[in-house]
């Protein structure tokens, strides 16, 4: 039975295997810093339309990268190698999140980012906890990433490009900063082909939730774990 909450309650998540076949978890609650702490600790992030409740999910099987094993096409190695593109993190992750949230997808229609979920998350950043890594070309924002970081995992939440593998040179700084910092993984949450073409596999819900207990053994809190000289 799917575990509804109005936005007073104070949500206690249920067990991530009750979610339904889609992953689909708990409806309803608030977006507030600790409620989407608690969420990610325990696997579990919002998506959801303008108009919808807050919806909860937790899916299976869970889409992950593990740092070690990111793949680089050969474009994509010579932008880095040429230094084409700057990159950066924490600068500007308003800008992020809305270029994040107005781009065009294929096959969706609209964005899962909403006001009430762009204010959240800047709220989340504000407090260290959610981080974006931009990428610049001549002095111009024209790709990046954000995501939550907690103990040794990096969830990524969604990114953006104006140029020529621009997300994919933020995320190739990302990882090579999180090897340096030992993290475990990158929680892609749900399967994609861009991803998986960049090394993402897919891991069962039950082993990406063992996984993820292991690594948010460390510090749950760490505003500068992630950053990086350019």
């Amino acid at each position: 039975m799917l575990t509804k909450y109005s936005a007073s309650n104070t949500i206690i998540f249920p067990d991530p295997e009750k979610a339904d076949h889609d992953g689909l978890l708990a409806v309803g609650g608030d977006l507030s810093v600790n409620t989407l702490i608690n969420a990610y600790s325990h696997g579990i992030f919002p998506w959801y339309s303008e108009g919808s409740p807050i919806l909860w999910w937790c899916p299976d099987p869970r889409l992950v990268l593990f740092p070690e094993k990111l793949k680089t096409s050969k474009s994509l190695r010579q932008i880095i190698n040429q230094k084409k593109y700057s990159v950066k993190i924490d600068t500007c992750f308003r800008e992020v999140i809305e270029n994040c949230a107005s781009m065009n997808r294929k096959n969706q229609e609209g964005t899962w980012i909403t006001d009430e979920m762009k204010e959240s998350y800047i709220l989340l950043h504000n407090e260290g906890y959610a981080h974006s890594v931009e990428t610049f070309y001549n002095d111009k924002l024209i790709g990046g990433l954000y995501g939550v970081s907690l103990g040794k995992v990096f969830f990524g939440e969604s990114m953006f490009f104006k140029m020529t593998d621009a997300s994919k040179v933020a995320l190739y700084y990302l990882v090579e900063r999180l090897k340096i910092l030992k993290f475990h993984f990158i929680d892609a949450q749900q399967s994609t082909q861009h991803m998986k073409t960049m090394g993402a596999e897919e891991i069962s819900r039950k082993k990406f939730i063992k996984m993820l207990t292991v690594a948010l053994k460390v510090s749950a809190k760490d505003k500068n774990g992630i950053s990086f000289e350019n």
